[in-house]
């Protein structure tokens, strides 16, 4: 009994949340900065797959610096976002969920930026097929949530949103795939025992890009069923 007294508190409040959120003008300047944030952390995952195909080092280090920047200017954008969280009275959705994409995609450039610096700085002899297939992977997931937080200001609609999280969930599976299987051809193949701590380093970072893409996902499907 008492469990369902809290069960039906519980929808109560839920449904008089909603009216309230539909009576208050929600703040709309968060959208623009997640297109923003969105933009850029797809151009560094652009510049991370021509790093990945490049063979010149003169042209990575060139495209290591573009990538730098990016992870520079999402910095800054992810500050600027904190602080209108702080002084925003209404949110267009949760603050938790607000701190909690924003951190993500942040992670995300993180890592991207991680594995550009770790080419740089540790110099494999060889660029792994499987770098390349995981730059490629990073890219469509950015492109994929790109395009998922472009509809957030729609998301009474929120379909189209649901597609590019799954599709999202699926990179990060074949990525976990192409990650275990470099990781298997390094140790099997790979002679140079500091060839191969190298290697396994950047392998690790790229890998960590995938699982912060998945979290940004779930993010974007947590805000979908509160907003439902």
């Amino acid at each position: 009994m008492q469990t369902f007294v809290k069960i039906k508190n519980f929808k109560i409040y839920m449904g008089a949340n909603k009216y309230f959120q539909f009576l208050v003008p929600k703040e709309r300047k968060f959208y623009p900065y997640f297109v923003k944030v969105a933009e850029n952390l797809n151009e560094g995952a652009s510049l991370l797959v021509e790093l990945m195909q490049s063979n010149n080092w003169e042209k990575r280090k060139e495209l290591i610096d573009k990538i730098k920047e990016c992870e520079k200017k999402g910095d800054d954008l992810t500050h600027e976002m904190y602080e209108l969280l702080n002084v925003s009275f209404i949110t267009p959705f949760d603050r938790e969920d607000i701190h909690n994409l924003i951190t993500a995609i942040d992670d995300i450039l993180d890592f991207i930026n991680g594995s550009s610096q770790r080419m740089i700085l540790l110099k494999p002899q060889t660029i792994p097929t499987e770098f390349i297939k995981l730059s490629e992977l990073i890219y469509d997931g950015c492109k994929s949530l790109q395009r998922a937080i472009s509809k957030l200001d729609k998301i009474n609609h929120p379909e189209e949103i649901k597609k590019e999280c799954v599709y999202i969930n699926e990179i990060e599976n074949v990525a976990d795939d192409v990650y275990h299987l470099g990781i298997s051809l390094l140790f099997e193949k790979e002679t140079n025992t500091i060839e191969l701590i190298k290697k396994k380093e950047i392998y690790q970072t790229l890998e960590k890009a995938t699982d912060k893409l998945e979290d940004a996902s779930d993010v974007i499907k947590t805000i979908i069923i509160k907003q439902s």
